[in-house]
Formats: C-alpha cells, sequence, structure tokens
C-alpha cells in the first residue's frame, strides 16, 4: 500500500488549509507502474501531519513520488 498527501490547491476555505490523502495499492510487477488509487480523503492540515506522523512511527517511510499529480 502507498499514500500520498497533496494539497488541495483549490481550497475556498480562507481559515483553514486541507491535505487530500490519497491511498493505493501497489500494482504489476515490482510496482514498475503507478499504484492503483483506491481512496481520498480530504483533511485538515493538522489532521494529515498527526497521520504522517503515526505512519512514520509505524515504520513507514517517504520515496519518490509514484503517482502523477492531479
Amino acid at each position: 500500500m502507498v499514500k500520498r498527501f497533496s494539497k488541495n490547491k483549490r481550497n475556498k476555505d480562507k481559515f483553514f488549509e486541507y491535505i487530500f490523502i490519497d491511498s493505493g495499492k501497489i500494482i504489476g510487477v515490482l510496482g514498475k507502474g503507478p499504484p492503483l488509487m483506491k481512496t481520498r480523503v480530504e483533511v485538515k492540515i493538522d489532521t494529515a501531519r498527526k497521520e504522517w506522523e503515526k505512519l512514520i512511527s509505524q515504520g513507514w517511510r517517504r520515496i519518490k513520488p509514484v503517482w502523477e499529480d492531479s
């Protein structure tokens, strides 16, 4: 499984920043193709930071981007 954190650049809220957290499944041999996106959630930036910290503490690691920018 992979996750991508990206800023919602089209956010209309003037008080809070929102982040998309995309989750995907690695497909194909050795993940040579882009992952298959399964879910997308939009959360406030503070919630995204907590999720990031939780994933890192569980042993997840940052890798180079595997999805095209959307």
